[in-house]
Order: C-alpha cells, then sequence, then structure tokens
C-alpha cells in the first residue's frame, strides 16, 4: 500500500481545491459548521479573515473534503481551527448559504459539538483573527449567516437547558 507523505497531501490539496466560487464555476460548495457550546452555555465563535462573510464572527467549520463524511469534517475542523478534539451531538440545520455580493454559493449544515479535549485557539491566523467564547445573550452584532442559524437551531431546540443553565 503507497502512503502519501505530508508535504504529497498538501500538493495534491492545493491541485484539488477550489479557491473561490465564482459565479463562472456555477456550482455549490459544502460547508460545514460545528457549534461548540461549553458548560456554561457560551459558544465559540472565531472572527474570519477571509470570504465568505469576512469580518463576522463564525462557528467552527470549514469545506468538506472529497470522501470525506459532513460529521468527520465537522470534527477535522474544530482540531484544525481551534485545536479542539470533539464529538458530534445532532444536526442542528442546514443553511443555503447565498452571497451573490460575494460570488459564493455554500450548502452549510451545522451541527451540535461538544468538546471533549483540549483549550480553544486560533490554530488559523491566516485565516482567523480571533477565537472567543460568547454567552449568548451577549454575542456580537455581525454573526455570519451560519453562525445566526445554528444559534437559533439551537436556541428553539435547547431552550430547556438554556434556561436552567441561566440560573
Amino acid at each position: 500500500m503507497n502512503h502519501l507523505t505530508g508535504s504529497q497531501i498538501g500538493r495534491w490539496k492545493a491541485m484539488t481545491s477550489v479557491p473561490s466560487r465564482t459565479a463562472a464555476s456555477c456550482h455549490p460548495g459544502v460547508g460545514v459548521g460545528v457549534l461548540l457550546v461549553d458548560e456554561r452555555g457560551r459558544v465559540l465563535l472565531t472572527l474570519r479573515k477571509l470570504a465568505p462573510e469576512a469580518g463576522c464572527w463564525s462557528i467552527v467549520g470549514g469545506k468538506l473534503d472529497y470522501l470525506e463524511t459532513l460529521q468527520e469534517c465537522a470534527v477535522r475542523e474544530a482540531l484544525e481551527e481551534v485545536g479542539l478534539h470533539v464529538s458530534i451531538e445532532v444536526l442542528l440545520c442546514v443553511t443555503d448559504h447565498l452571497l451573490p455580493q460575494e460570488n459564493q454559493h455554500w450548502v452549510s449544515p451545522a451541527y451540535l459539538g461538544r468538546v471533549l479535549k483540549g483549550e480553544a485557539k486560533n490554530c488559523e491566523p491566516h485565516k482567523t483573527s480571533q477565537v472567543s467564547w460568547f454567552a449568548i445573550a451577549d454575542l456580537p452584532a455581525n454573526l455570519t449567516m451560519t453562525a445566526r442559524n445554528a444559534i437559533a437551531a439551537y436556541t428553539s431546540q435547547f431552550s430547556q437547558s438554556l434556561n436552567h443553565r441561566a440560573r
């Protein structure tokens, strides 16, 4: 069996990745997110440097790789972006992430995840300005579409547990 080295994998990903969605390509991408909620009911958000929605706070996530399951993608992205080992609890929502002003079209499932191990940190400073925990009541105004939808789905599906944590 042939094994690829890290540099070979990096070259393969660079050759096969789509740098950005354009109107000319007319094919949506799949971006998988994971809403991480700590024991205090805070959500982990990352401040994006790159499109789509640069300058906005987003949930952890990224582009689905070829032959990767949605849940595998969510787990991988949590480790790559913020250094956390996570488990996936439940699918929260799917966002039709349409951003014609940025020539972006994504289908974006978002999962609820639980942190198993690690401390959140910015592992991708070239893509992310900050990584921070926010109380649901104190969210920044500049949330991405996927973050807004995932948090809204979480609060509607788990409102009873949120009320319990607030006490």
